[in-house]
């Protein structure tokens, strides 16, 4: 016996979630139903408006919902550094931190050939743009993953940037090889920051 059609499609919605498979696609697909047609109202209002109402910062490349975003926007903010990080979901990992009062500049992913990433795919130019534009920065603290697109991509920058005459530097001790800064806790990435070196 099959699902009804709307079922059916609710499930293969669910299976294209990272980490979900079949049975647990199913499993939600029946929680779902049996919600209260609000709360259902409220779920579908919060997926569109994530397509509709968020967008890129035209500065650093984070997700917001106005332009530029808080942090670009902030006037407290310590300009003088920049610190660079794979996806946006890396910012709130390290605002979460509370350990670090400057800017950002989020890649939107890492160099990776066996992929077709490169340069170009990257908001790498932005960041050199910046770079010349705001003279007031001395530091780029080079935040990639510690997996080898990460430390390839933070070569890449620092080779990029050196000539400038700015410091570059990357997340030091606490971040294990092939960690992610998301699932990081905040004394980690504390003592990440604070062990950066130079590259």
């Amino acid at each position: 016996m099959q699902y009804p059609k709307p079922v059916t499609n609710l499930i293969d919605s669910y299976m294209k979630l990272p980490g979900i498979g079949e049975k647990t696609a199913v499993r939600l697909a029946f929680f779902t139903i049996d919600m209260d047609k609000q709360d259902i109202q409220e779920f579908a209002s919060s997926l569109q408006a994530v397509k509709t109402q968020l967008h890129y910062c035209s500065i650093c490349g984070n997700i917001t919902d106005i332009d530029p975003c808080e942090i670009c926007s902030n006037p407290h903010r310590d300009a003088s550094q920049i610190l660079v990080v794979e996806q946006a979901k890396d910012v709130m990992a390290m605002e979460n931190m509370q350990g670090y009062n400057g800017l950002y500049q989020v890649l939107g992913g890492v160099l990776s050939p066996v992929k077709g990433i490169g340069p170009d795919d990257l908001n790498i130019k932005q960041l050199l743009h910046r770079l010349k534009q705001h003279s007031q920065v001395k530091e780029v603290i080079v935040a990639t993953n510690a997996t080898p697109e990460g430390e390839a991509t933070a070569m890449y920058l620092a080779k990029l940037i050196k000539p400038a005459q700015i410091k570059v530097t990357r997340l030091a001790h606490g971040l294990a090889v092939g960690a992610d800064i998301e699932y990081a806790d905040q004394m980690t990435l504390q003592r990440a920051v604070e062990g950066r070196q130079q590259i």
